[in-house]
């Protein structure tokens, strides 16, 4: 699917991070954006600099996820790419000095990650399917989920977010199946340890350290590598059903 100033793209966790980059990137390709985010401030500013659309959304909560959609085609038509980026990292062991591991936040970390994901994916191809396709193929939509290598590498602590990111890299090829007869494509994007919001308040020693650990090129990813991946998805029609692993060849240690 070629993008041009009619593709109508949705980036769930668009107002910084991996989402962030994407967003800013499929803008740029001449795209009209729409940004799914709990934080209300930067997803407007991001919003107002990339010429797109926000919506304040819970991305595991589905009333939510609808009332999004219906803002956001409200304001540029019915979205022909999703990009689902939402996602939270908690740290906890499946015990801990005889404490269970919280299930409270197990179960909220499926919830945003795994069950978001997928109100975020099934919600967009419903609206995909009822459209005309836009290539020779018959191609309606594309679906891009993000997972982790912590899917196939979960390190200890990482219990509950391994078990949701695996459950993301699980939905892949049967969502692609159900969907093959709507002419939309499905793929998900497992990245390894890019420079995140979240990593870049780490000090630098550490940063420098986990950068260290990939094999090549030996640093932390760049959220614009992820985002040049999913346009890369999205432009080439013969990607679907699959994971990618972007990450340098790294395998992560236990810890």
């Amino acid at each position: 699917m070629q993008i041009t100033e009619n593709t109508v793209v949705v980036v769930s966790g668009g107002a910084s991070g991996l989402g962030g980059a994407v967003a800013k990137a499929l803008a740029s390709a001449g795209a009209k954006v729409g940004i799914f985010d709990l934080n209300e401030e930067t997803g407007t500013a991001m919003a107002a600099e990339i010429g797109g659309a926000f919506a304040k959304v819970d991305v595991s909560d589905p009333a939510s996820v609808a009332e999004g959609f219906k803002t956001l085609r409200a304001a540029h038509g019915q979205e022909r790419i999703m990009v689902s980026c939402a996602g939270i990292a908690p740290a906890s062991k499946t015990q801990s000095k005889g404490e269970p591991h919280d299930p409270g936040l197990y179960a909220k970390t499926i919830g945003v990650n795994l069950i978001g994901t997928f109100n975020c994916a099934s919600q967009a191809a419903a609206g995909m399917a009822t459209v005309d396709p836009v290539t020779d193929d018959g191609e309606r939509g594309v679906i891009i989920n993000t997972a982790s290598i912590a899917a196939f590498d979960g390190q200890i602590g990482q219990l509950a977010y391994a078990a949701s990111k695996g459950g993301v890299v699980g939905m892949t090829l049967p969502m692609a199946r159900d969907l093959m007869r709507d002419g939309i494509r499905v793929m998900t994007i497992a990245p390894g340890i890019f420079k995140t919001p979240m990593v870049a308040g780490l000090p630098q020693e550490i940063q420098d350290s986990l950068g260290a650990q990939v094999p090549f090129p030996s640093r932390l990813g760049d959220p614009n590598e992820f985002a040049a991946m999913a346009r890369h998805i999205v432009e080439n029609s013969m990607l679907n059903g699959e994971v990618i692993r972007l990450d340098g060849a790294v395998r992560m240690a236990p810890r």
